[in-house]
């Protein structure tokens, strides 16, 4: 495992339940229905990558969708677990095993936020090789031009930032393509908007 990613998963290991009850009431349902309104088959088969405690896990499910969970930070998995009722995979972003051609969408919400830029094609064309064809994949990265440690009181995540213009690039390399992109938080100005938001489809 390399450093960035055993230091992220050791802040969020510590810091697990703090996160849980911090993000539950996030509403990311903009994001969700992105990709539900996408997907080739709905309901459809979704990997949530990323999927930290569940909360996500769980609105698909209610939604009538089969959902799995996937996260590197074993806290996360188990509380997913319990939440959602769902399967959930404990697995790296940089060491993926996922069956090929089963999901009709892959949602990583906040999650490939912590993936560096050098790994970013890499990862996705893993994801890609999961979907079905024509199955859809929505990130939510944070904004920005950097990379690093975002130092925290219980220790460090590794964040990278990103523009569409950065980030189309590397959907494009994947063998992807980009059918919509916007940012969020909606309704204010758009250097206030520190999420970008893509949704990008598998293409034969």
């Amino acid at each position: 495992m390399e450093k960035h990613e055993e230091m992220t998963i050791a802040e969020y290991q510590l810091t697990a339940e703090q996160y849980r009850t911090g993000t539950l009431d996030h509403d990311v349902s903009q994001n969700r229905n992105a990709l539900i309104n996408a997907m080739p088959k709905n309901p459809g088969k979704i990997l949530d990558v990323g999927c930290g405690p569940g909360r996500d896990l769980l609105a698909f499910k209610k939604a009538g969708h089969t959902v799995i969970g996937l996260d590197a930070t074993p806290a996360f998995v188990a509380m997913a677990k319990e939440y959602s009722g769902c399967e959930v995979w404990h697995q790296s972003f940089f060491n993926l095993n996922l069956p090929p051609a089963t999901f009709d969408g892959i949602f990583a919400n906040a999650s490939l936020i912590h993936v560096p830029r050098f790994s970013m094609i890499k990862v996705l064309q893993d994801l890609r090789a999961s979907l079905v064809d024509k199955g859809i994949i929505v990130m939510s990265m944070c904004r920005g031009n950097g990379e690093g440690y975002s130092v925290r009181p219980t220790g460090y995540r590794y964040v990278a930032g990103w523009e569409y213009e950065t980030l189309a690039s590397c959907v494009e390399q994947a063998g992807l393509k980009i059918l919509e992109h916007y940012y969020r938080p909606s309704g204010l100005p758009r250097e206030s908007q520190n999420w970008l938001v893509m949704v990008a489809c598998k293409v034969s």
